[in-house]
Formats: structure tokens, sequence, C-alpha cells
């Protein structure tokens, strides 16, 4: 059983308070009241483990006095009571002691629906005691409330609410962060933020899916100052998190990753019946591993290989030692607004290969297409990572001019193009003498490539650099076998961009018959009437 939690949460240590606004804070939330509580008059219900967690916060101090956490990182399984603690957290810093005049409180989350449930929260504790709510004037169509006496007020906003320019907010709420499709609401509240002395951030989410996106990477940077990779005293992580290989149907591991359960919360008899039913039901079993062990999954629902087998081929490839090695191409030309790809892949002695990308997109409108794919397109080609072309879709003149300079360069012995869409890029290649071949992508080629490609992968004979967009493309794969065994890819649902890895499996397939020289449809395992439709 692996799991990841915080020691300190439990073990009964001592945590620094030395201005005593640790047991200020502590003291505010119990004398608050919860409309929900079972405890002696309605009494907000404040745990041990969450006790610890607000001490944590706001004890420690620098030699000026100023409150040494600004970011909270609260990693958290689904039914744990975060909307209740945040909440809480919320009013103390709207009308608590740690208020400040016309202080600007927010809730952010991804749409307008889960941005009102925090606020519903504090004003459901708001409205349990009458001399709060005597002090407190409530806009509901706003979803705000304010403190009349000290200007402060506490707002609810979200992603989809258009822009947010102007917020100078001292505390923040950012709710389920794993569900941001769009990361401008997230940069607007941190610049935000270091406008005024003393402000908090509170990042409050479970487990998501992929890596391309904002929550990853803070939860991330989180984990890495939890190991001590990285030196931040100003951000706190409580990371409650099960090993994605860990065993989910243990109860143990339930309890190491859900703090609230030995309180009653969440509901066991709840969380056997869901694994009960996950037992047989692939979806709803990653839905149990996401959602209450906070496992951080795939893109993919049915992925084509584990993403963390693929990731131990992220050695950097360093190309200029590839230079006169044999070298094979596959080109994945897009019909309009798509990703287009240039793979390359080099043979290795021991079996294995090399691949590197060179991907190229439209340029007008890079937010828009990352806002609509949720990915970072404007990053990846500041990176270097992504061509930007002139216009509205790729310009193939650049793709094939990339092709020239590559079999410049590289000893390439074959470039495979889907005819579908290459005609005259392949034609011009072939009058000009280079070595342009035909390569459909249908059951009878693609098939055998994608084994030859899952082979490498899966024997860790697949070294791609780490190169982040081809990542992202295998990990929105999701596979389609028909009753012979053989493998497909396709997008499923998503639209997601799969580009990359067909064109490496179209790469690979091509290197391995040239290695062996044979054609890349021979394979004993696929009869032609396996293929046939």
């Amino acid at each position: 059983m692996t799991t990841t939690s915080p020691r300190w949460l439990f073990d009964g240590s001592e945590i620094p308070d030395p201005l005593g606004y640790g047991e200020r804070a502590v003291e505010f939330l119990r004398r608050l009241k919860h409309p929900k509580s079972r405890a002696p008059g309605r009494a907000f219900q404040l745990d041990p483990w969450q006790e610890r967690v607000v001490r944590r916060i706001y004890g420690p101090c620098d030699a000026t006095g100023r409150r040494i956490v600004r970011n909270v990182v609260l990693l958290l399984p689904r039914g744990n009571r975060k909307t209740s603690l945040a909440a809480a957290l919320a009013l103390l810093h709207t009308i608590g002691p740690e208020k400040v005049p016309g202080g600007e409180n927010l809730f952010a989350a991804a749409d307008r629906k889960q941005a009102r449930l925090g606020y519903a929260e504090a004003l459901g504790i708001v409205r349990a005691d009458k001399r709060v709510s005597s002090a407190v004037a409530v806009q509901d169509f706003r979803n705000r409330l304010t403190y009349s006496k000290a200007g402060s007020f506490l707002e609810a906003i979200s992603a989809d609410a258009g822009t947010q320019h102007g917020r100078t907010p001292v505390f923040v709420l950012a709710d389920e962060l794993h569900a941001w499709k769009k990361r401008d609401l997230w940069d607007v509240l941190r610049t935000g933020l270091v406008k005024v002395p003393g402000s908090l951030l509170i990042v409050a989410t479970t487990a998501g899916r992929g890596q391309e996106n904002v929550a990853h990477d803070i939860v991330d940077y989180a984990r890495k100052v939890a190991r001590g990779e990285i030196e931040d005293p100003s951000t706190l992580p409580i990371l409650f998190e099960a090993d994605r290989d860990a065993d989910w149907r243990d109860e143990r591991l339930w309890h190491h990753v859900n703090p609230g359960l030995v309180h009653g919360y969440p509901d066991i008899e709840g969380l056997r019946q869901l694994a009960r039913e996950a037992e047989n039901r692939p979806g709803d079993r990653d839905a149990f591993r996401q959602l209450h062990l906070n496992i951080w999954l795939d893109h993919s629902a049915e992925p084509f290989v584990d993403m963390s087998i693929y990731d131990e081929g992220a050695a950097s490839v360093d190309l200029e030692e590839l230079i006169g090695e044999p070298c094979w191409l596959a080109v994945d030309l897009s019909s309009n607004s798509d990703l287009t790809v240039i793979v390359a892949a080099w043979r290795t002695e021991a079996g294995g290969y090399v691949v590197h990308p060179w991907f190229f997109c439209p340029a007008d409108n890079l937010r828009a297409r990352a806002d609509r794919d949720g990915v970072p397109y404007p990053q990846w080609a500041d990176e270097g990572f992504i061509t930007p072309t002139p216009g509205n879709v790729v310009d193939f003149r650049a793709v094939e001019d990339t092709i020239r300079d590559l079999c410049d360069r590289f000893d390439v012995r074959e470039i495979a193009f889907d005819p579908h869409l290459a005609r005259n890029m392949l034609n011009n290649l072939l009058d000009d003498g280079f070595p342009a071949v035909e390569m459909r992508q249908g059951w009878v080629t693609m098939a055998p490539a994608i084994k030859e490609l899952e082979r490498a992968i899966v024997g860790r004979q697949f070294q791609h650099g780490g190169h982040p967009v081809l990542r992202w493309n295998f990990d929105n794969i999701a596979v389609e076998t028909d009753k012979a065994g053989n493998k497909a890819f396709h997008k499923g649902k998503s639209k997601d961009r799969i580009d990359g890895a067909v064109a490496a499996a179209m790469a690979v397939a091509r290197a391995a018959a040239g290695e062996h020289h044979r054609s890349i449809y021979d394979d004993s395992s696929i009869s032609v009437s396996d293929l046939v439709w």
C-alpha cells in the first residue's frame, strides 16, 4: 500500500505560533455555526486534522510577524468536507480577525455552478447564526456577502464568466482546479494576489486527468515541495493521494487518503457500494480511483499503454549524435485546424527506437485553440515544441521545407505518408528524388505498426525525450481491438489530438521494416482474413 499524506497532520508535533494567530483562527472557526452540524448548538465541526491544517497555515510567522504561508495546495478526495473548511476560512478573512478593510475575498471555480457551491456553504454558515447574519449584507444575485463594518466582502466568480481583470484579492479559494479548462482566470488571480501583502491562495481540489492543465502543474510543484526537491516555505502542500498502482479495494488505503473517514465522512458504506460496482465496470473503477483515492489519471479511459511506462523513455534525445544514422520519417498532415507532425525514428542497438517529433499548427487564434483543446499551445510555441505557421490552417510548404531540411541533416531512408491530403507533397518530393512512400492508415497497415510500437514502449525500448506535445498525443489514445486482437488508435469521444502517436507508429514501423528488409505487412500473427472487412 503506497500513499501520500502529511505526517505533521497526525504526529502531534508542535506547530509554531509565536503571535497566536493560529490559535486565534481556530477559536474563530469554533465560534461559527453550521446549519447541518449535529454538535451542540450546531457548532461548526472542526476535527483534529482540520484544526492542524488551520494552525499550520496561520501560526508560523517570519521575523517581521508576517504569515509565512501564502499558498496552500489541498489535494483531498471527494467527501472530506473541503468545501466547508474553505468556506469557514473565507469567512475568517471576510468577517473574522484576518479581515482587511475593503478586502476582496473570492471563491473561484471553473463554472458558475461550482463557484456557487462554496458561496452557498459560506452563506449557510452566516445564516446559521443571527449575530453574524445581522452584520452581513447579502447580495445573492451577485453571489456576494459584505461585512459592512469593514467593507470587506466574499464573492463567487467563475472561469466562464469572462474577464476578471482589475481584481485585487486578499484571499482566493481556487476550487476543483482540475476542472479549469482555461488558465486565464488563474493567471489574473495569481497576479492580483501579489498586489496585496499577506494575501492567501488556497487550492482545494480532487485529482484530475492528464498533465496538460494548470492543476497538474500546481499539484506537481507542491509534490516537489513536499519531497524537499524545491525549497519554498511559502507553499504548504497538504496532499492526500494513493499511488496509481495501489490496490484500490484495500480499505486501509481508503482511510489513509480520506482523513475524514475516522470521523464518519465520507460514508464508508457508500464507498463500499461504489467499490463493489467498480469491480465489473472499468469506467466506475477509474472514477473511484480518481475521486475517492486521488489517483491522478491519464486522459484516455482505454489507454494504449501505461503512461508511467511511457515516461521511462523521457531521457533527452541529442539530435546531433544521430546525424549519419539511418533515419525513417513519417508525416501526418492535418485537414484543417488539427496538428500536423513529422516524426523521425532511429533504431537502437538494443532493438528499440529513438524518436523525435516536429509539430506544426496554425498561428491564427492560437490562444483560442489552446482554450478549445485545453492545452498550452502558446507556451509550447514559445518553448519550440510547436511551430505555428501563418494563417488559420497549417502551411504545408513549411512542412515540406522541414522534411527537405531533415533529409539534408540525417540519413533518411524513407518518408512515409498517408496519401490522403499528401498527394501533392509526396509527388513533389518524389520528383526531386526523395524516398517518399505511401503508408495508408487502415487496419492492414496500422495494426502491425501499433503492435511494434507497443512492443517497444512496454519493453522500455522507446526513447522520446519527454516531448510534451508527443506525450499529450499518446495520453489521448483510445484503443479499438478487433476479434483477432489487432489494435487501432482512435480518439473515442474526445476532441483531443493523437496525430503524433499515429506518426510515431508509422515511423517505428518503417524503421522495423527497414531493419529486417521485410514488408510492413509481414507478421505471422496477423492474417489477411483477419483484416478484411
